[in-house]
């Protein structure tokens, strides 16, 4: 099999799995954890509490007070991958154009430099967080193979879409089609693994400040 051929398979009945499995791994995880229930709470409210879920979901976005100073690598890195990985995904204009051919969505891309930059600032910052985990000697303990799993699945698609962009390493059709395939790769697992989170987050910081601050509890 040539490049052109992985390349057209990649973009054709590959890409199609891919984004079936994601469809159904993310419909299933939610179903399983909407399906727990919640158990009924026959003790009174503390308090009316309308819209604390809404606002432990914008607190928990933030860094607690004085923890950007004790961990820095861990809270700028983090902040700096997620934005600059947003940039990326959503405003690099080729990205566009396929979600637009894809779902009929567009919307204003980036110059590419800006999103080059974007990329970089998230490889370096990926790249300080792993320093970080493998060097303290907490955060290698409670380390497994699913973060570091997490965190390659992650890399991949920003390393070879970097390389495919400026034609580095290899040929321009080989190196588009091993980023389609490492994309492909990250949407499969994204159900299944840590990178779940991507769509959990959202929900699980809403109860708990809900649940939380009908119990009076600040969270």
């Amino acid at each position: 099999m040539n490049a052109n051929e992985l390349l057209i398979l990649a973009r054709g009945p590959i890409l199609g799995l891919a984004l079936a499995v994601l469809a159904f791994g993310v419909l299933l995880r939610f179903f399983e954890i909407l399906s727990l229930g919640r158990k009924i709470d026959l003790s009174p409210a503390r308090a009316l509490t309308p819209g604390s879920g809404w606002r432990t979901l914008f607190h928990r976005s933030l860094p607690p007070v004085g923890m950007t100073a004790r961990a820095p690598a861990t809270y700028f890195g983090g902040y700096v991958f997620h934005i600059g990985l947003f940039v990326t995904v959503f405003l690099f204009v080729p990205h566009i154009e396929f979600l637009r051919g894809a779902f009929g969505l567009s919307w204003p891309g980036l110059p590419t430099p800006i999103v080059d930059g974007g990329a970089l600032a998230s490889m370096v910052a990926m790249l300080t967080l792993l320093t970080s985990r493998l060097s303290d000697p907490v955060k290698r303990f409670i380390s497994g193979f699913g973060d570091y799993l997490a965190w390659g699945l992650s890399f991949l698609p920003l390393l070879t879409g970097y390389l495919a962009v400026h034609h580095l390493l290899t040929d321009y059709s080989l190196m588009l089609a091993l980023h389609i395939l490492s994309v492909e790769l990250l949407l499969i697992a994204l159900p299944f693994t840590k990178l779940f989170h991507a769509f959990g987050l959202f929900l699980a910081r809403w109860y708990n400040g809900d649940i939380f601050g009908r119990k009076g509890v600040a969270s």
